[in-house]
């Protein structure tokens, strides 16, 4: 079993550990009683329903004060999942949309191919329309609001 010697400490060692031990730019900022105080406040102010309202009237309430965010309701899960989905993949149907317009003026597509991408785009188009029509959403509703971020699309 060998022992390792101590080590004479150098004069700047006390400093280098306590620059080792600063806390982070990435690390989260320590929460205070008067941070929360605030959001507290903040958040009573946003949400003007009290605490002797129905859960429903809450509900109505948020929905029609609030930006339209994904926040489903125990009675329209299944609405709340296909907004979900649908928004999805219409995002990602308008990313393949731009791909290939972009490949189209980059001209690597052939006539051919550019034909098939179209009526593949306008297909699922339909389609989105289609399932969204049977849950009551229209295409506005599958625009998600981010919060800060803005919308989705």
């Amino acid at each position: 079993m060998s022992r390792r010697r101590a080590r004479p400490r150098r004069a700047g060692a006390k400093a280098a550990a306590k620059k080792r031990r600063a806390r982070r730019v990435d690390d989260p900022a320590p929460v205070t009683a008067a941070d929360l105080r605030a959001l507290q406040r903040e958040l009573a102010r946003r949400m003007p329903s009290g605490p002797g309202q129905s859960r429903a009237k809450r509900g109505r309430a948020r929905r029609d004060a609030a930006p339209m965010r994904w926040n489903p309701e125990p009675e329209d899960v299944q609405k709340s999942v296909a907004q979900l989905v649908l928004t999805i993949v219409e995002f990602l149907r308008r990313l393949m949309e731009r791909q290939a317009i972009r490949r189209m003026e980059q001209k690597t597509l052939t006539p051919k191919e550019v034909e098939a991408v179209g009526l593949a785009l306008m297909r699922l188009e339909e389609t989105i329309r289609d399932i969204g029509k049977k849950f009551g959403l229209t295409p506005e509703d599958l625009n998600l609001d981010l919060g800060p971020a803005g919308k989705l699309m």
